[in-house]
């Protein structure tokens, strides 16, 4: 059998089109959601993080974040030498954004806090401590794998 040019063309643009609303359904099941749900009113106040992550680097002694596996905590000891810490520690799970929480700071007297991990999702998180000090503002961001 021979097909003529008329039912090549057919054929062409047939294809064509079953491929074109085949890619545009598949386009619209994708998730193109953001990572941060304020994404750009971050991004205006970038400036102020930059400042806090500035005072960061000039503290003689940084915020430290300590995994402990054998106990399940993650402990945050901040510099004694400021006083009394303030501010929030973030939790984020980069692969399900669900399991983020976040938590206010309550140092004891030996200005650390323990957080429990126990009933923790296993896998990648990122502590990110906002926190205030001495009339300064500081800013810790640190990987910890459960």
């Amino acid at each position: 059998m021979k097909i003529n040019w008329g039912w090549g063309i057919a054929i062409f643009f047939s294809i064509f089109v079953v491929s074109l609303v085949y890619f545009v359904i598949k386009s619209t099941t994708y998730d193109n959601s953001l990572v941060e749900k304020d994404y750009y009113a971050k991004d205006i106040a970038y400036q102020e993080h930059y400042d806090k992550l500035k005072n960061s680097k000039a503290l003689k002694k940084d915020l430290t974040i300590i995994q402990m596996p054998q106990k399940q905590v993650v402990r945050l000891a901040f510099p004694q030498d400021l006083g009394k810490p303030s501010g929030t520690i973030h939790f984020f799970n980069p692969a399900k954004s669900e399991l983020d929480f976040t938590l206010d700071i309550a140092a004891d007297t030996n200005q650390s806090q323990l957080i429990p991990t126990a009933e923790l999702k296993k896998g990648l998180w990122k502590v990110k401590v906002d926190w205030q000090a001495d009339g300064k503002a500081f800013y810790k961001e640190e990987a910890v794998v459960l």
